[in-house]
């Protein structure tokens, strides 16, 4: 009789504890190290969460590197390398084999995406052109939504066509360095899909998108006493509400801070995902 009785209850109960699951985004000229190198994974990992494994790109498609041990417990986030060079839609068909690599491995769990900076706009197109999936919350931090003017400045700076183009060529490489120039030359593509919305652009494409109905949560940075802010990305053009699809859908912290990451912000992640 007992031993029916814990036979039934096995066939009842759920295989398996649910977790809390996370994959970390990051932005332009960056990678999934930034996570680490600021703070962020150690914050996260005082908080009880462990990092399960690593995503990269590769000509052979998907390449994942899994940590061992993370399996114990039950709050889990992986991170991503993507051609951070690459057009926007490029690194989003990446994300997308990632998240799926992941909802296949959890499928029962719901999903939280952050991204910082240019990897919060790349995992909001993923949400518009493939849809939410098991993806239930995104989390931006100093993410361009409203593109930032420094993109047309470094597209501007690489622009040397025309009968002048050369010297301005020149000039440019002399001031900024020969490696930067043509870092910037090879990423022309997700910095004008960076660059403010105007029709013909992929942020006024995308600001105009039905958006799935998920939790949405903007980390804005401002200037604070000692810290000019930030110099990168204003901060009207990190808050989702601004977005003509989202208004009034996005929760918002405000963290004076520069456009980078640093340990402050795995502490305000934490509570987010908490």
């Amino acid at each position: 009789m007992k031993r029916a009785l814990l036979l039934s209850l096995l066939l009842i109960l759920p295989l398996g504890a649910r977790a809390e699951v996370a994959l970390l985004i990051h932005g332009y000229l960056s990678s999934a190290a930034t996570w680490e190198l600021s703070g962020v994974n150690a914050a996260l990992r005082a908080d009880g969460w462990r990092l399960a494994g690593n995503f990269a790109y590769s000509p052979n498609g998907l390449v994942e590197r899994p940590f061992p041990g993370a399996e114990k417990s039950h709050k889990l986030f992986y991170t991503v390398d993507l051609p951070s060079l690459a057009p926007a839609l490029v690194q989003a068909a990446w994300l997308e084999a990632a998240v799926q690599r992941i909802q296949a491995r959890h499928p029962r769990e719901k999903l939280t995406l952050v991204g910082h900076s240019a990897g919060g706009v790349v995992a909001r197109l993923l949400l518009v052109r493939y849809g939410k999936g098991k993806v239930h919350r995104l989390v931006t931090i100093a993410a361009p939504h409203l593109g930032t003017h420094r993109a047309v400045q470094a597209l501007d700076a690489v622009d040397d066509g025309g009968l002048f183009g050369p010297i301005k060529e020149w000039i440019v490489r002399n001031e900024i360095g020969s490696g930067l120039y043509r870092t910037l030359k090879l990423s022309r593509g997700i910095l004008f899909d960076l660059v403010p919305p105007a029709p013909g652009t992929l942020l006024w494409w995308l600001n105009g998108q039905p958006h799935p109905k998920i939790e949405y949560v903007s980390v804005i940075r401002s200037a604070g006493f000692f810290i000019a802010g930030d110099l990168l990305v204003p901060p009207f053009s990190q808050d989702m509400n601004r977005v003509p699809a989202l208004r009034g859908r996005s929760k918002v912290y405000v963290t004076p801070q520069g456009h980078q990451l640093t340990p402050a912000d795995g502490l305000l992640l934490a509570r987010i995902l908490r």
